[in-house]
């Protein structure tokens, strides 16, 4: 095998992987596509060899390339393809570690484990640094429709990914071993492993939740009022966006009176829903306690708050009627490059729209609000968990919530700025596998859409559709436990990235002693 043939096949398992993605359902494209990978990057060519650590970097990379390049176009939609292509090449870069990776360990004994945990060790790099990282494409946001998604209840989206992951490296396990000649018993033990990992996930599907289950019910309402034009400028009619909320709020409101749809315990709006700070302009908080007094219940508003110094805080508001704003939420996790801009006098040499970067600022807390709802006769407080669209994608954000006593999440969202792509559709996937994860109902309202009920099993019980005013009502269950991804989410992810450093320190010690031992230096080249 050329490394030319190697570059075209990982090329090709990442177009594969980048289909295996929302809005698709073909989720077990992914297990294909790693096992494509790691077969470039381990069967041996015609002269015995396998790629040394420059080959195996680049099929890396290129691997990276052909999923990231059309999995992100959305980010170029309005600034052009540079910021687009320069995510891809950076994100590629973390995959590249990948490949060295598996060069390193292909030899070491139980190599499919030790791969899979090396893939979960790059995601959690890539999703760390630099800025924040970017966790956009992991393989667990590709498995919202998969019999695999149970396993996140368990240990989270870290845990999904390398299960995904391992079912990869054991197809490619076999595969190899059938090439080679092997006995039957080593192809077979590969193909049980890929076997066996769907197995439990269809084990767990029992355990999983459903819409109504919990301590008591709540209905709740997603709003979604559309905006006036799409683009990086459809907050320049701000007070249209507004009065579009208020709007459709005021048309449930209609409903509930006539008695077609029950009234709402809580109403969640998008987030900038109100890009006007209502803490300062009479008029929008004058709007929207009449709509929170006629619907008859507080409603979460996404707005943008100016601070003294200059800054703005993209936050959500429990707004009670004419109680006005009560707790807040301010979005901890802000998006480089978007709502503020690092080195930017730096980036404003490569993209005019660098300016149009924000100056946001992130918060503080732990991601809970409280509203008041009743139950009976008495007046309590649900415990809602704030994810503001970009932090869906971090773990550590409803992880925080759920730990800290919320009981359903609500995921405000603003995709207006991307237009009419698969960025909505791959945001709503990251809701779907938070649900599982947390055993909580996931309440996503957008701006333009896609708005969706998502309930504790992953299903999506109702949704908009994209560009129209509307609005959902369902009655949800309300839940207190803690799945043990919650508690251990975090701490299996530390695991699996150690012992995947581990494995390739371990690799990387077993080919310089067996290089030395041949009387040659490390092999980098093919």
């Amino acid at each position: 095998m050329t490394v030319l043939v190697r570059l075209l096949g990982s090329a090709a398992a990442g177009v594969v992987l980048f289909l295996s993605f929302p809005p698709r359902t073909l989720w077990f494209l992914a297990p294909v596509a790693v096992a494509l990978v790691v077969l470039s990057l381990t069967v041996p060519g015609r002269d015995g060899r396998t790629p040394g650590l420059r080959a195996g970097a680049s099929i890396g990379a290129v691997f990276g390339l052909g999923f990231f390049l059309p999995l992100l176009p959305w980010i170029g939609e309005y600034v052009g393809p540079v910021p687009w292509i320069a995510l891809s090449v950076a994100e590629s870069v973390f995959v590249a570690l990948f490949g060295l990776a598996v060069v390193l360990v292909a030899r070491v004994p139980l190599a499919p484990l030790w791969i899979a945990a090396a893939w979960s060790a790059t995601e959690w790099l890539r999703s760390t640094v630099p800025f924040g990282g970017f966790p956009w494409g992991r393989l667990a946001f590709g498995q919202s429709e998969s019999v695999l998604l149970p396993i996140a209840s368990v240990g989270g989206a870290p845990l999904l990914s390398f299960a995904v992951a391992l079912v990869g490296t054991a197809l490619a396990a076999a595969v190899t071993a059938l090439l080679g000649g092997a006995r039957r018993r080593v192809v077979a033990a590969g193909l049980i492993a890929a076997v066996a990992i769907p197995a439990v996930g269809l084990a767990l599907r029992p355990t999983l939740a459903g819409p109504t289950d919990g301590d008591r019910t709540v209905v709740v309402a997603a709003i979604q009022g559309s905006v006036p034009r799409l683009g990086l400028d459809f907050n320049a009619q701000r007070r249209q966006v507004l009065d579009n909320h208020v709007r459709e709020t005021l048309r449930l409101a209609d409903e509930v009176d006539a008695g077609r749809s029950p009234r709402p315990d809580v109403v969640v709006w998008p987030e900038n829903a109100s890009d006007v700070d209502p803490t300062r302009d009479r008029t929008a908080a004058d709007e929207i306690s009449a709509a929170s007094v006629r619907i008859g219940a507080p409603i979460l508003v996404g707005a943008v708050l100016a601070n003294p110094d200059g800054t703005s805080t993209n936050s959500v508001l429990v707004w009670d009627g004419a109680a006005g704003p009560g707790e807040r939420h301010d979005k901890k996790i802000v998006q480089p490059f978007g709502e503020y801009l690092p080195y930017r006098s730096f980036f404003r040499l490569f993209s005019s729209y660098a300016d149009s970067a924000g100056n946001f600022v992130p918060g503080s807390g732990d991601g809970v609000v409280h509203t008041p709802v009743s139950a009976g006769s008495d007046a309590v407080a649900l415990a809602v968990g704030v994810a503001t669209c970009y932090e869906v994608a971090f773990d550590r954000a409803p992880a925080e919530a759920v730990a800290a006593g919320a009981q359903i999440l609500a995921v405000p969202t603003n995709n207006a700025t991307f237009g009419d792509t698969e960025m909505t559709y791959q945001q709503l996937a990251m809701s779907r596998v938070r649900a599982v994860e947390h055993s909580r109902t996931v309440v996503v309202a957008a701006t333009s859409g896609v708005s969706a009920i998502v309930a504790p099993d992953g299903t999506v019980t109702s949704r908009t559709g994209l560009f129209d005013a509307d609005h959902l009502v369902a009655t949800v269950g309300v839940r207190s436990t803690t799945t043990p991804a919650t508690t251990w989410g975090a701490r299996i992810e530390a695991l699996l990235v150690v012992v995947g450093a581990a494995a390739a320190v371990v690799g990387a010690a077993r080919t310089v002693r067996r290089r030395r031992e041949q009387g040659q230096g490390p092999n980098t080249d093919d």
